[in-house]
């Protein structure tokens, strides 16, 4: 028997970065808003960071990986048909919980690709529509930086001064001066100074996994307390079954399953989906009806479409000299720049982004998948010992092109908890990702050998690495090929946002948080100010 709950003005569903940022935007507009949020507020002590077992940890009950993970909130995702693999955290703060806390914009090029390089599809905003909502978030969320990137259009000094660089990125920063290559200090969403009530950053490096001291920005420590405050209702454990519609095929409210198992069943004027990529397009299926045979807003067919991942290779450089690279802060201690758009010379289009990070303990070490066989006995104490303190990780982050490959559809033959078809990921690297991630590990182990390093140990195209996943739902001008317009309200029903990733009409090569919190700003503030229009 369904139950019902207090109506609101506007629901959101998903309590992660982009719920986060709408809902405190509304709350402190005065609307009244309430988020259901299917998993639970994990408090600081619960974080494994500060605790002797934290990688054990790090690879069960906190894997990145809800397949490995299995946690109450988590659902299957069928990803063996999929090169990569789906990285999140559901529960308040979303899968910044877990994020490693890089924050990047987009180049201005990034909302052209197609009318630069003959790819892709070009976006219906540009990077000045989401500079002054870039601001607003870095200073909401507690951004560290430095500004004056040759890589960006001038902006303002960031909220706070950069963190450490760390002895390997001061090494690889001089090798890239020598090479004439672009490298700049980390921009990340993590305290470098006291910040709103917040710690600062201790170097601890178990940022992964959340942060004991609260210092990096993920949206349960940043914008939660401040949108509960400004009057936003919050409630977790609550498991969205699907959106429902009236008889006029608008968004009326949802139909969830709260902690105690009961089904109820929430009113509202507006609709909001923040649940990601993944969780977005899977719920816009699942709510399939008789107005919406084919899922909610999809008269288009595009719900689940073009899937983008982020192919991305990783490379540990070993040097002689002891570094503490146990230490640091798991986000970018720098970034390059370097080869991160089209170049005529390449027989690639568009590029990758590199971030400079510590390699973590002894179990981090041991167990971390690099190319080749598994070490066991003294190769794997000799691999501990070279690793541990003296070596340093290039991640390289390929710019993903929307392919019509690669997409998320409900598998009728595997059900979830309500019956409906669990969502599989349809997901190819295409050949341009391969060519561009081949160039991108040529260059790498130049720049370590630049710095010093005696070895460089990679894995290309890992697969473990799914943490961005973004475009299922994307923004355009076209009803017929895309699923929300450029305020990310859906074309189908004027009613129901998406302001998630899943909005994403190409990848970028950068982190992703940056521009979604934009994205999401921007977006509520549309609402906010035109609401009698949706």
């Amino acid at each position: 028997m369904q139950q019902g709950f207090p109506r609101t003005e506007v629901l959101v569903i998903g309590a992660g970065l982009s719920g986060a940022i709408t809902s405190q935007r509304l709350a402190r507009a005065g609307i009244k808003v309430t988020c259901l949020e299917q998993g639970v507020w994990n408090p600081l002590e619960s974080y494994p960071g500060d605790k002797p077992d934290f990688e054990l940890q790090a690879l069960g009950p906190w894997n990145a990986n809800p397949n490995i993970r299995q946690g109450k909130a988590d659902y299957p995702i069928l990803d063996d048909t999929s090169d990569i693999k789906p990285l999140l955290f559901n529960g308040v703060g979303g899968s910044t919980v877990m994020f490693s806390a890089h924050w990047m914009r987009f180049l201005p090029s990034d909302f052209f690709t197609y009318s630069l390089d003959g790819v892709g599809t070009d976006w219906p905003i540009d990077y000045q529509d989401l500079e002054p909502y870039y601001l607003q978030t870095e200073a909401d969320i507690g951004v560290s930086g430095v500004a004056g990137d040759p890589a960006y259009p001038d902006r303002p000094d960031y909220p706070m001064p950069p963190l450490p660089i760390q002895p390997w990125g001061e090494k690889v920063a001089a090798a890239h001066d020598r090479l004439g290559w672009h490298w700049w200090p980390g921009s990340n969403a993590i305290t470098s100074r006291p910040y709103q009530g917040r710690r600062p950053c201790v170097q601890r490096s178990t940022c992964r996994a959340g942060c004991n001291e609260g210092a990096k920005g993920s949206v349960d420590r940043s914008i939660w307390p401040g949108a509960i405050e400004a009057g936003a209702k919050l409630v977790t454990g609550a498991r969205v079954v699907r959106i429902l519609t009236n008889q006029l095929g608008r968004a009326e409210g949802a139909l969830f399953v709260d902690e105690s198992g009961a089904t109820r069943r929430i009113q509202a004027d507006i609709v909001v989906l923040a649940a990601h990529a993944i969780g977005t397009a899977r719920l816009l299926l699942k709510s399939a009806d008789n107005v919406w045979p084919e899922g909610l807003a999809n008269s288009s067919g595009v719900v689940g479409q073009n899937l983008m991942m982020h192919p991305m290779n990783r490379m540990v450089g070993f040097f002689d000299d002891p570094m503490s690279s146990w230490q640091g802060h798991w986000g970018q201690s720098i970034y390059s720049m370097e080869f991160a758009e089209t170049r005529s010379e390449h027989d690639f289009v568009r590029g990758a982004k590199w971030n400079l990070s510590p390699t973590g303990g002894p179990l981090n070490a041991a167990l971390y998948p690099i190319d080749g066989p598994q070490p066991f006995g003294k190769g794997l104490h000799d691999r501990v010992d070279k690793w541990l303190g003296r070596s340093a990780l290039w991640g390289m982050v390929a710019e993903d092109m929307p392919d019509s490959r690669n997409f998320l559809a409900l598998d009728p033959a595997h059900l979830d908890a309500d019956g409906d078809g669990l969502p599989r990921l349809h997901y190819t690297t295409t050949e341009n990702s391969k060519r561009l991630l081949s160039f991108m590990a040529k260059r790498g182990r130049e720049s370590f050998g630049e710095a010093g390093a005696y070895e460089v140990a990679e894995q290309t195209l890992a697969a473990e690495i799914g943490w961005h996943p973004l475009g299922t739902c994307r923004m355009g001008n076209d009803p017929g090929s895309s699923v929300v317009d450029k305020w990310n309200r859906c074309h189908d029903i004027s009613n129901l946002l998406i302001v998630d990733g899943s909005s994403f009409v190409t990848s970028s090569c950068v982190n992703p948080a940056a521009t979604i919190s934009a994205i999401a700003a921007r977006a509520t503030d549309h609402l906010i100010n035109f609401r009698s229009e949706y």
